[in-house]
């Protein structure tokens, strides 16, 4: 689709447009993702579809599978998806696939709305705030920001040369010019410092303390901390004395950042052995929501994936990072034991499952009893009170 295609699949009625977006707008609020006046004005003022492409992939942040969309075959279904609660995928493999298939690992999108409400709403900034934004992607979220707080006070970082060039001109058409800088957000962006807020848009595994020294003592930084281990959180810290310390705020899901991302936990081929265990992985995993930080603390060198076969089978696959050991722990239906294939020095299950049950005997405390410090030896996760801090299994 040519320019001049996108832009005729975007010249609706301004008040179809509207409509959409107030539809969106209540969805969101319905669902409690969007509860402040001021981010539902800002989604009003910079509407979506601006910074859709004409061909992507649509991932639905929930039920359904993901599907193509195309402005220009399919308007209508085009216009859908822009104005649903559902991730536009835009890149893939770095820019070297076709988004408009799917195919190949995704490497940038716009974010589903809920997820974007969400962060906003936990960022909470104030009138006049100076906000360094990590990962730009398309542009909406920086033109959200610029709405809300003014161009001038937003800095925006995207590692990708060709999303930051389309970044800029979907923010050009919208009417918004905010500072726009090609780089590794890891580095943030020193000539912007001190900033009042940082605003992270991709997953980070390890804070990078940049972060903390560029953001003004009583500063916040918000971003979606994704571990080796399973799973992802909303983390909003606050910036105190040369470090940054906050607690977890539900679940989240990004593309990693890119100098922090991981590699597919392969099988190995020779070397591995088998034995049962009495635990069920799934108690591990799925059931114990608070269980997963609490084995990711103790265990931040272990990365996990959760695989279903599809036949009421369930497994969970472990490495650590150094890639020298190696398990697949399977839960077997209708069977006494569970079935653990492992390779490696490490007995990576039996670690999980001390990991497990420890944080059982603290009476199974949930996610939000528990919270994440930074500073410039690194970063800790701590129970109840920044000062009970969990020691790594390794130390």
């Amino acid at each position: 689709m040519t320019a001049l295609d996108l832009a005729a699949a975007r010249a609706v009625d301004a008040g179809v447009v509207a409509a959409r977006i107030e539809r969106m707008a209540d969805r969101l609020a319905a669902a409690g993702y969007l509860t402040r006046p001021q981010w539902r004005q800002a989604m009003r003022a910079v509407p979506r579809h601006l910074f859709a492409p004409g061909r992507a992939w649509c991932v639905p942040d929930g039920p359904g599978d993901a599907y193509g969309i195309d402005a220009d075959a399919d308007p209508a279904r085009w216009w859908e998806a822009v104005y649903s609660d559902a991730a536009v995928i835009i890149q893939v493999d770095d820019g070297r696939g076709d988004p408009g298939t799917g195919d190949g690992a995704w490497t940038s999108s716009l974010s589903a709305p809920g997820a974007v409400a969400a962060f906003l709403e936990l960022l909470a900034p104030r009138d006049h705030d100076r906000v360094l934004e990590i990962g730009t992607g398309p542009g909406w979220t920086a033109g959200l920001l610029s709405e809300r707080l003014g161009a001038g006070n937003v800095v925006s970082i995207e590692v990708d040369p060709a999303v930051a060039d389309l970044a800029a001109a979907n923010l050009h058409a919208a009417g918004y010019e905010p500072t726009l800088v090609a780089g590794d957000g890891a580095d943030g962006w020193a000539d912007g410092a001190p900033y009042d807020a940082v605003h992270v848009t991709c997953g980070v595994t390890t804070v990078p303390y940049t972060w903390v020294e560029q953001t003004r003592p009583g500063g916040t930084i918000v971003l979606p901390w994704m571990p080796e281990y399973i799973g992802g959180y909303k983390v909003r810290l606050t910036v105190g004395d040369g470090r940054a310390t906050g607690r977890f705020h539900g679940p989240a899901s990004y593309m990693m950042l890119r100098s922090q991302r991981g590699g597919p936990l392969t099988e190995p081929d020779h070397g591995i052995e088998e034995e049962g265990t009495r635990v069920d992985p799934r108690a591990v995993t799925g059931d114990s929501y608070g269980a997963d930080i609490a084995i990711t603390a103790m265990l931040p060198d272990v990365a996990a994936v959760e695989d279903a076969t599809g036949d009421g089978r369930y497994a969970l696959v472990l490495a650590d990072t150094v890639g020298t050991s190696w398990a697949r722990v399977e839960h077997r239906p209708g069977r006494r034991e569970h079935l653990v294939r492992h390779a490696g020095p490490r007995p990576l299950w039996d670690e999980v499952t001390d990991a497990y049950l420890r944080w059982v005997g603290w009476g199974s405390p949930g996610r939000d009893r528990f919270g994440l410090t930074v500073d410039p030896h690194g970063q800790v996760v701590w129970r109840d009170d920044p000062a009970n801090v969990i020691t790594p299994r390794s130390q």
